[in-house]
């Protein structure tokens, strides 16, 4: 009897054992499978942030490059200014100033009216920060078109 009680306590021992691993090997496959999903989901996020990071850089190349693009043309518009090669005409009429002379009565100093060397320099310092807007403008467009609203 001693031992039929004692191959039956151990059989309970063994019984209450195994379901104690079984539980622990359940409990350490689902961490597992949620530690597997989280990485998944980690490497996807960083595919993504990688792929939106190049994306990023790919627009401010394009704006840089066409920033500096009209920066140069409107450089060599100045200097054709400077050398006199081109001139900045005005879309203006000149007031009449009327000369009486015993001889002729006219118009004097009829000629295209054009900018002052000051105002020159003030109109292509106007170009420069309106193609900087421009491109600021539509680079910030681009992002939000492809990186914000992907």
């Amino acid at each position: 009897m001693r031992e039929g009680t004692f191959i039956l306590v151990l059989c309970l021992v063994a019984w209450f054992g195994f379901g104690l691993l079984e539980s622990q090997r359940d409990t350490a496959r689902s961490e597992r499978d949620a530690a597997v999903f989280e990485a998944s989901g980690l490497r996807q996020a960083a595919r993504i942030s990688g792929e939106m990071l190049a994306e990023r850089d790919a627009i401010d190349l394009q704006r840089t490059q066409e920033l500096n693009d009209e920066r140069t043309e409107n450089d060599s518009l100045r200097r054709a200014v400077d050398a006199g090669l081109n001139r900045l005409r005005l879309n203006a009429t000149c007031s009449a100033r009327a000369t009486q002379s015993a001889s002729t009565s006219g118009v004097a100093d009829a000629i295209t009216p054009e900018l002052t060397a000051d105002a020159r320099q003030d109109y292509f310092t106007l170009r420069d920060q309106l193609a900087l807007s421009r491109q600021m403008i539509l680079g910030l467009q681009d992002h939000v078109r492809r990186v914000c609203l992907r």
